[in-house]
């Protein structure tokens, strides 16, 4: 995979097809190829399909101070990988974290990101009280994942004990496969730890074959889960730095798209933001497309469906 020099760091990157850019971020715990099923159609139609590890994933630098792994640093690895790859605008789409990155690409520099798709994740602007972390804590919520995931070394010793085991875990629970078999993982990790506290796999569903998940395992094997946790370490960070943009809408046209059986759409808060997305905090939102059948993993899982989706949003700008 060829690299790039960009805001300071090494970013590895795909770089497929001619015509109008699409830049496609992952999220956690994945890699670039986990859009593997989009790039063959959106190349096919016409766009040239940008596809980065991100910061502190696969083949891209992770840095060690866990300081460089703001919502500040994930957007500008981005702008300046279009700068490197002379790429005056894009449409940026993202999934899971990676869908963070890509709504708050379209607020911060809607002159480079000329739409956005999320997927998995919707559009949550900073809230008025504090930080999630904070705010979680405040709730007694001291085992929810995303504050288990703070204590460097914890979750990189639970994570990383056995990646193979880990991968198939967490990418079958948080599917549609891990909620239709009541195998999907705790949003409250237990005392035992994440991946202990999700249901063993006894066989992978039809999206995820085995040489998919040996790919990933063995990536993360190599490189250690710390850059993608460190992204969760830098969530309070991010609100406090997000302060100048309170209540700023995205102005560039944007959709949403997601698998029926997200367990996302179940967290607090998911359904007013989803709501507020429509002419609220996107002031040019193009609309919600639920895949039926789907978990988390939406592009993986339901890849026509996803595919259809997008061409329908990127034709229309």
């Amino acid at each position: 995979m060829p690299q790039v020099r960009a805001n300071g760091i090494n970013i590895a990157y795909q770089d497929h097809g001619s015509g109008p850019a699409l830049l496609l971020c992952h999220g956690w715990p994945e890699l670039g190829h986990s859009w593997r099923h989009q790039v063959p159609a959106l190349v096919g139609a016409g766009y040239r399909v940008i596809v980065p590890d991100m910061r502190g994933y696969g083949d891209t630098d992770a840095p060690d101070d866990g300081g460089d792994y703001t919502i500040l640093h994930l957007v500008g690895d981005q702008v300046a990988l279009l700068d490197a790859l002379g790429i005056d605008q894009c449409a940026i789409i993202g999934h899971d974290w990676g869908a963070a990155v890509a709504w708050h690409a379209a607020l911060l520099r809607p002159d480079r990101f000329r739409a956005v798709a999320g997927l998995s994740v919707p559009w949550s602007p900073r809230g008025p009280q504090g930080g999630p972390i904070s705010m979680a804590r405040a709730q007694g919520m001291d085992r929810f994942y995303m504050v288990y995931f703070q204590e460097p070394g914890v979750a990189e010793a639970d994570l990383g004990a056995d990646p193979y085991e880990t991968h198939r875990r967490l990418l079958v629970g948080a599917s549609a496969a891990g909620v239709t078999t009541s195998g999907r993982w705790p949003a409250q990790v237990p005392d035992v730890g994440l991946v202990q506290g999700c249901a063993p796999v006894e066989v992978l569903p039809d999206w995820l074959p085995e040489a998919d998940l040996r790919l990933y395992a063995d990536t993360f094997a190599r490189t250690g889960y710390r850059g993608g946790l460190n992204w969760y370490r830098n969530l309070d960070r991010n609100w406090a730095l997000m302060a100048p943009w309170h209540g700023v809408p995205i102005k560039v046209p944007a959709c949403f798209i997601a698998g029926q059986l997200d367990g996302v759409l179940r967290m607090p808060s998911m359904e007013k933001a989803l709501k507020a997305m429509d002419g609220q905090t996107c002031t040019d939102y193009r609309g919600t497309i639920l895949v039926p059948d789907a978990g988390h993993w939406v592009q993986q899982e339901a890849p026509d469906a996803v595919n259809g989706a997008l061409l329908t949003f990127l034709r229309g700008l």
